[in-house]
């Protein structure tokens, strides 16, 4: 009995902190988007905590959608994170094989070369004039291939490649099959959760980048949905500068509105991958 009770008190006291923290973590996600549909005037006046719009207002989401250019960015961000994310899986488990066989007699040297990009670059200028020179400037394929492999992400995929028994690659073997067939017929199915996990974190950083694009791209319907939103930010916060009342009163909720739109979309493919997180990103790392 007493050992029951114990146990009962630390779930409901556990289950009190991790509440708590969970609010916290939750409340200021809550706070943009209560503000995003609040009144200028009154979410102005307001100094406190938000638990609900002040006088519910869409002024916010009508200037962010009213730019026909935010359309066409929302498409450029699509096309980035589908065909960036699908080169970027396909390039990191190439690289993820090959260095997690054992039998590879240079496996060790490229992984340290790999894992000196992670600590040492050309810097900006060196890789504008690398681009340049590979005639990217202004092209789609700017913002694909320069990032095609994160080391970050590409260590992790080795560990979940190493987590295959190798007894299923040699009996495939046995039966004749060749490297193309066990990467993507036995080793890629048994590793989905590290694929899943990988396939987050690149299509996030798609979805997220913008400075890439400022410097590559020069042609508006090339441009992401990031510079769009931050123009219409810019835009906002030029106009309460230069002392347009209108625009100064929206200004404020422009910023969270624009917030819960670059947002949103990212956030609806998580509970999707949700399942596969944990598992994916622990798989390898304990060994029997």
């Amino acid at each position: 009995m007493k050992k029951r009770k114990k146990g009962l008190l630390f779930d409901l006291l556990n289950g009190a902190v991790l509440t708590l923290v969970a609010l916290v973590t939750l409340y200021p996600f809550l706070y943009v988007v209560f503000a995003s549909f609040s009144d200028p005037l009154e979410l102005m006046s307001n100094s406190g905590l938000l638990f609900a719009p002040m006088g519910f207002s869409l002024d916010a989401y009508v200037r962010v959608f009213e730019n026909p250019s935010i359309y066409s960015g929302y498409a450029n961000t699509i096309f980035y994170v589908v065909v960036g994310t699908l080169v970027n899986i396909i390039a990191t488990c190439m690289a993820a094989y090959v260095l997690s066989r054992k039998q590879f007699m240079l496996r060790r040297f490229l992984t340290v070369m790999f894992i000196f990009t992670m600590y040492f670059n050309g810097g900006l200028i060196p890789s504008y004039l690398l681009i340049k020179d590979l005639d990217l400037i202004n092209s789609r394929l700017a913002l694909i291939l320069p990032g095609a492999v994160n080391t970050f992400n590409l260590m992790i995929m080795i560990t979940g490649f190493e987590g295959v028994p190798e007894s299923l690659e040699e009996s495939a073997r046995m039966d004749g099959a060749g490297d193309w067939t066990i990467l993507f017929r036995i080793i890629m199915p048994l590793a989905k959760p590290t694929i899943m996990v990988m396939v987050l974190y690149y299509a996030v950083g798609h979805w997220n980048s913008w400075f890439n694009a400022m410097i590559y791209l020069r042609d508006a319907d090339k441009m992401p949905l990031q510079i769009f939103l931050r123009d219409i930010l810019t835009r906002s916060q030029l106009g309460a500068m230069s002392g347009q009342v209108d625009v100064e009163d929206v200004g404020l909720t422009i910023k969270y509105a624009t917030i819960i739109v670059s947002t949103v979309p990212i956030l609806c493919i998580y509970p999707f991958i949700q399942k596969h997180f944990v598992k994916g990103v622990m798989i390898g790392a304990v060994k029997e």
